[in-house]
Formats: structure tokens, sequence, C-alpha cells
């Protein structure tokens, strides 16, 4: 009886997965920092205000950071294939030799590198060296569009988690709450983050939860110090 083998692996998730990990990290940090620090000088009104208009101006910014990004990344990609593609043209007997020599150094006999390296010569030149040589893979190559949105839409999600504590919490235990709630949602996402990645949940949970804390902590002294100021 014939089996089929199926593996499991998390690399092509890596395109989206950044994009929204980082989009949902910096929503809640960024936005729940600006209100703890607003809140540490200012009512709920001001603080209102300000975490509505960083949710807008960060998703947006995320948006726009994450296509420019990553465009220049495809932009990088592009380029590189087109002079592959040249070289090929240009000598691919010197290309085949250059293919074969990766083979080797991974630890494929001479021989059998030379014949692999001729097979996928004479099936793909250009898919072979873009793989091979560049590195470059489908499920993991550039993606503006889907970077932009994937980082724009978790940035507004995870800004609305603080947005709404503020809104709904006794004012005067608004730091408190965000900053409690805020680090709650964090160690959600990391745990989330870190399954959908198929990484350690411990450390990604700890590391971003850490450094939310020093964010947002770092936001009230200045806001306090500010508050006093004015």
């Amino acid at each position: 009886m014939e089996r089929r083998h199926r593996e499991e692996h998390y690399v092509a998730r890596v395109g989206w997965l950044r994009a929204a990990v980082l989009g949902a990290n910096d929503g809640i940090v960024s936005t729940a920092s600006l209100i703890v620090g607003v809140a540490a000088a200012s009512g709920r009104a001001e603080v209102l205000l300000a975490g509505a208009a960083g949710l807008a101006a960060g998703a947006l910014s995320m948006a726009a950071g994450e296509y420019v990004s990553v465009s220049s990344q495809a932009d990088t990609e592009r380029a590189d294939i087109a002079r592959e593609q040249a070289e090929i043209a240009g000598d691919p007997e010197e290309e085949l030799h250059a293919l074969a020599s990766i083979y080797e150094d991974r630890g494929v006999p001479p021989a059998l590198a030379r014949e692999v390296a001729a097979a996928l010569h004479a099936k793909d030149a250009l898919a072979a060296h873009v793989r091979d040589e560049l590195g470059i893979y489908e499920h993991t190559e550039a993606r503006p569009l889907v970077a932009a949105m994937a980082s724009a839409a978790t940035f507004a999600v995870g800004a609305a988690l603080p947005l709404a504590t503020a809104a709904v919490v006794p004012e005067a235990a608004i730091t408190l709450w965000v900053t409690v709630l805020s680090l709650i949602f964090l160690a959600l996402l990391g745990a989330v983050g870190a399954r959908a990645g198929g990484a350690p949940v411990l450390r990604a949970v700890a590391r971003v939860t850490f450094w939310g804390a020093v964010a947002m902590a770092v936001t009230a002294v200045v806001g306090k110090i500010f508050g006093a100021v004015v």
C-alpha cells in the first residue's frame, strides 16, 4: 500500500505572519502607551481623542511603511532575477557549472551534482537558479499588498483593544486598566503568533510583554513629567 508522505511547515506563512504580528503588537503597544501617557496628565476625553487619532494614524502609517519596505524587497528580487536571466542567456555553460558547484557545496558528489544541474537546466534553468542560487522561493517572496493589508488591519484591531478599555473603565483607573489589559493582550498575541509560526510560545510571550511594559512605563513617566510642567 502506497503511503503519502505529508509534512507541515510554517515558512509559507512568514510573508503575512510577520506583518500581522508586527501590526498587532504596534497597535497595542503604541496606542496603550499613548493612552497611558495622556492619562497621566489629562481626562478621558483627551485620552479617547489621542487614542483614536493614534489608531487611525498608526494603521495608515503601518500600511504605508509595510508596502514601501516590502515593495523595495520585491524590486530587489525582480532585479536579481532579471540579472540572473541575462547571465544564463549570455553564458549558459558557466551558469550550469555555478549551479553544480552549489550542489557540490551541499554535499552532492561532483558527477551527480553536474547531472542534477544539467537536468534542472534542461527543464527550467532560471527557476533553478532563482531557487538555489538566489534563495528566492515562491512561498517567501515579497508580497507588498498582503503585508500592507495584514499590518494595517491587525494594527487597528490591536489599537482598538486599549482604546475600548479606556472608554469603559473608571476615569481614575484608566492607566491601571489599560496597562494590565494591554499586557494580557500582548501575551495572547505572542502566544497566537508563536503557535501560528510553530515557534516556542513562552519565549514569544515573554518577549512581547516585556517590551510592551517598558514602552508603557517610559511613556507614563514622560506624561507625568510634561503634565507637571504644563
